[in-house]
């Protein structure tokens, strides 16, 4: 009977494990290019999480074709509360399913959605419609922090909208004057 020595049963793990890592890898990179991808506009958010390394927490804005509805009780809430470009309304939020339509990142409102929408309220009267989720996004030791943006500039992430849990964030951007310039971070 032959059996394999310490060492040789070490490389065979690490092969494995290797093999594995890579298997994850190479799925991420196929899903990219056959999933529908597309620009956001986002928020930053940044929850201070030092275990988890330097990353910034993304929130993504969300077209919904229809302006929500809210029932009686969440416009009391919403009719109470003062308009104000920055606060946030977790009571009033919606589930929908995240798609890409004509280029745009899309919620649609259904019962069953898997993504919770948070409603913001403008002092202009405006509706903003933000995933309740924020999604991670890691950036290397040695650069900037690429949520730190002038007055006129908007911060974009390009992602992939997988059909089932959260958007990918592939790279961000800087949008100014109506254009968008994406951001080397390597």
């Amino acid at each position: 009977m032959n059996r394999l020595r310490p060492m040789q049963k070490g490389l065979l793990l690490a092969l494995l494990h290797v093999l594995l890592v890579s298997s994850l890898g190479a799925v991420l990179l196929i899903d990219r290019e056959r999933m529908p991808r597309v620009w956001v506009k986002t928020a930053a958010y940044d929850p201070y999480l030092p275990v988890r390394g330097r990353y910034a927490s993304l929130r993504l804005e969300v077209e919904v074709p229809r302006r929500i509805q809210l029932t009686d009780a969440e416009r009391k809430i919403w009719e109470n509360e003062p308009a104000q470009t920055w606060r946030w309304f977790p009571t009033v939020y919606r589930s929908v399913d995240l798609k890409v339509e004509d280029g745009k990142f899309v919620g649609v409102v259904t019962p069953e959605g898997r993504h919770p929408l948070w409603i913001r309220k403008h002092a202009d009267g405006t509706d903003q419609y933000m995933l309740a989720e924020a999604i991670p996004y890691f950036i290397p030791e040695h650069v900037q922090d690429p949520t730190i943006r002038t007055q006129g500039e908007e911060l974009w992430v390009e992602v992939t909208v997988p059909p089932k849990g959260l958007p990918r964030p592939i790279q961000v951007g800087v949008k100014k004057d109506g254009r968008l310039t994406p951001l080397n971070l390597r």
